[in-house]
């Protein structure tokens, strides 16, 4: 495994445009530190960011996993913990060039992570269908085991550290008592969920229908908090816990006031997913989506600081060519030009002619780097035909076909006339 640590002389905008840009890759996690003086977020592609919001400014552009990171979490004394795609939980001290210490064990994906309020300890949950409970002394783990399906999605710390609480596929909330008492199911739901927020006496839940669930941890009726019937992905409770920041599928960001559960407003972005969110002591919230960029809101007021309007590649925005539009669904991975400075794939210039891994400045798989492919207009219509995962085993490239002949001849004709340097 590779470290790597970018300390950023990057200076994403002036402080007044206040959304956080640099990540290459849709972003897939939030957090705030304590203080509320930093930010970290984790992305698709494979870095995480640690920001300061005061500056609109990024610290570090921190590499420690050979996959999207997923998940990532600050304890109170300032470290903050990062999880990825292929199973590792790296954590680190602001400034050192390496993390402190890795965390390894789980046999798929993290999807969440969180902190003992306390410091004492990390926990995740991963689709290898368990929850882990890392001793920040690099004790061994404990493993909680019990969630019917693969992944489990989701997982929290009660506010006096008494107790793990995690969602998964299995549709399930359940609660893991620290002290060696029986685990035991919260609440059943018969749909896959999502996301979970730990409040004072409840939890908030919500999945694949929708509805944002309060499931009180002592029994009692479950409040339904009914805001559409897309899948919510991220969920986030404010200091407090008086507001409720549900982020959705199709780019809305609903806020419930509570206790009494009433939708104060609703949020509305550049409408792509919304994939995490999290809100500082201030009250600012912070959301992450597949726009590949940090956004900020006052959730008081709805209002949002900084641009709405997503920014696509120029060329891409200005092109009338039909392969552009099929282009769309590689352009947060790839440039068509420049380099590959925190993309999650290598840049396209120079495409045509060029052997398989060999731009000089990203990180490839190893298994693509004994492979015996130049890309060519044929080559490259074989990779869409048949799929990564097919034609370019152990790639990271997500999978997908273009299935269309049409479409496949666009994007050829589109990527020969852009790629040339």
């Amino acid at each position: 495994m590779r470290f790597l640590v970018l300390l950023a002389a990057l200076v994403l905008a002036s402080p007044a445009v206040a959304e956080l840009r640099g990540h290459g890759g849709p972003v897939k996690a939030v957090a705030v530190s304590p203080d509320g003086a930093q930010v970290l977020s984790g992305s698709f592609d494979q870095s995480a960011i640690l920001w300061s919001p005061e500056r609109a400014a990024a610290l570090a552009v921190l590499r420690a996993h050979d996959g999207a990171v997923n998940a990532v979490a600050f304890l109170p004394d300032g470290r903050f913990a990062t999880a990825g795609e292929e199973g590792r939980i790296a954590l680190w001290r602001p400034g050192a060039a390496r993390p402190e210490r890795v965390f390894e064990g789980h046999e798929a994906k993290i999807a969440s992570l969180a902190a003992d309020p306390r410091g004492r300890f990390l926990v995740s949950a991963a689709w290898d269908r368990t929850v882990r409970l890392w001793p920040i002394d690099g004790s061994p783990p404990r493993v909680f085991e019990g969630h019917a399906e693969n992944a489990v999605n989701a997982v929290g710390v009660l506010a006096d550290g008494s107790a793990i609480v995690s969602a998964g596929y299995d549709g399930t909330l359940r609660l893991w008592p620290l002290d060696g008492a029986q685990p035991r199911i919260l609440a059943e739901f018969g749909r896959p969920q999502n996301t979970l927020a730990v409040l004072t006496g409840r939890v908030a839940v919500a999945g694949a229908d929708g509805v944002v669930r309060l499931v009180p941890l002592g029994g009692g009726a479950v409040m339904q908090l009914a805001g559409g019937s897309s899948p919510v992905i991220a969920l986030a409770a404010n200091a407090d816990g008086t507001l409720l920041a549900a982020g959705g599928i199709r780019g809305s960001v609903a806020l419930w006031s509570l206790p009494e559960g009433r939708l104060a407003r609703t949020l509305s972005g550049p409408g792509l997913p919304v994939w995490a969110a999290a809100f500082a002591p201030d009250g600012t919230l912070y959301t992450g989506g597949t726009d590949r960029r940090v956004r900020r809101w006052n959730a008081e007021t709805g209002a949002h600081l900084g641009a709405v309007a997503p920014e696509a590649e120029d060329r891409l925005a200005a092109s009338d060519h039909p392969g552009a539009r099929v282009f769309r669904a590689c352009a947060a991975c790839h440039t068509l030009s420049g380099d590959s400075a925190n993309r999650a794939g290598p840049t396209l210039a120079g495409l045509f002619g060029r052997r398989i891994a060999t731009v000089p400045d990203y990180r490839y798989s190893e298994p693509l780097k004994g492979m015996d492919i130049v890309w060519t207009r044929e080559t490259v219509a074989q990779l869409f035909t048949q799929g990564p995962a097919a034609y370019t085993p152990g790639t990271r490239m997500p999978e997908q076909t273009v299935g269309n002949r049409e479409d496949l001849d666009a994007l050829l004709d589109f990527l020969e006339a852009e790629t040339r340097r």
